[in-house]
């Protein structure tokens, strides 16, 4: 299974692909996540004692001019397109709670051509681990829509997208589903978080009609106090809060059996 989870900024997508990594994980299943928001906060989200120890791998010149051929911030000459990336996830993860993390850092613009190098090395990691069978792979996505216009995630299982019941979170949602559709993602699902009512997931189902959605996951007073602590969000979810994802995952895994 392999899944890219976006939305807006604060709606709760590393959250939720914190949680997805661990309900894979218990299947048995090797997870890989990576964190390739610019803003990037999945290994604290998870617990990491020392998140801020972790060099995002765009950051990291001597590995990127060692497999591209190039110095990241040279502008010009030639790089390699597709260099050798099947190492990277064993030396360059941190184990967390079982599942291997990788901290992409953000996949910069392609029209800033001093971060060629970069994006060939991250596109050809993401497409690895994308080929690979004995590996679930679950993307927290930058917040909004700037990885789908580059066709990053073309080639994933299922796009998830995050929102809230509010307007805000509504329109990148609806934005989100126009540019996948563009770069021929059909798979995409919405799952609804933060929901405190019947009227919440009701509104969600009004704004966004002929949406799938994989799920609705609660408000959950736990996970904010778990964050606010430092914590795991995984030490700080509730039983129905993982039940929720857990079924998540398996609705998305009958639905792309039945593909």
């Amino acid at each position: 299974m392999k899944l890219a989870v976006t939305g807006k900024g604060g709606v709760g997508k590393t959250t939720l692909t914190a949680l997805l990594a661990a309900a894979l994980c218990d299947t048995g299943k090797k997870v890989v996540a990576i964190d390739a928001d610019p803003n990037t906060s999945l290994a604290a989200c998870m617990g990491h004692p020392t998140p801020d120890s972790i060099r995002p791998l765009v950051e990291i010149k001597e590995l990127i001019e060692e497999r591209t051929g190039v110095k990241p911030g040279t502008i010009g000459g030639m790089f390699q397109l597709n260099p050798f990336v099947e190492d990277i996830p064993d030396k360059y993860a941190v184990e967390i709670a079982g599942i291997r993390v990788l901290v992409a850092g953000g996949i910069k613009n392609g029209g800033a051509g001093c971060y060629c190098p970069e994006n060939s090395l991250l596109r050809a990691l993401v497409s690895h681990l994308l080929v690979d069978a004995d590996v679930a792979l679950v993307l927290d996505m930058e917040a909004g829509l700037e990885h789908l216009s580059r066709g990053t995630v073309r080639a994933v299982d299922a796009l998830l997208v995050v929102t809230e019941p509010s307007m805000r979170g509504i329109e990148t949602a609806r934005r989100i589903r126009k540019l996948a559709g563009d770069i021929g993602l059909k798979r995409l699902y919405g799952v609804g978080n933060k929901i405190r009512s019947r009227t919440d997931e009701d509104f969600l189902r009004d704004t966004l009609p002929g949406w799938e959605f994989a799920g609705y996951l609660p408000y959950d007073d736990g996970i904010r106090k778990a964050d606010m602590e430092g914590r795991s969000v995984l030490s700080g979810a509730s039983k129905e809060t993982v039940d929720i994802v857990k079924r998540l995952a398996e609705f998305i895994a009958g639905r792309l059996t039945l593909a």
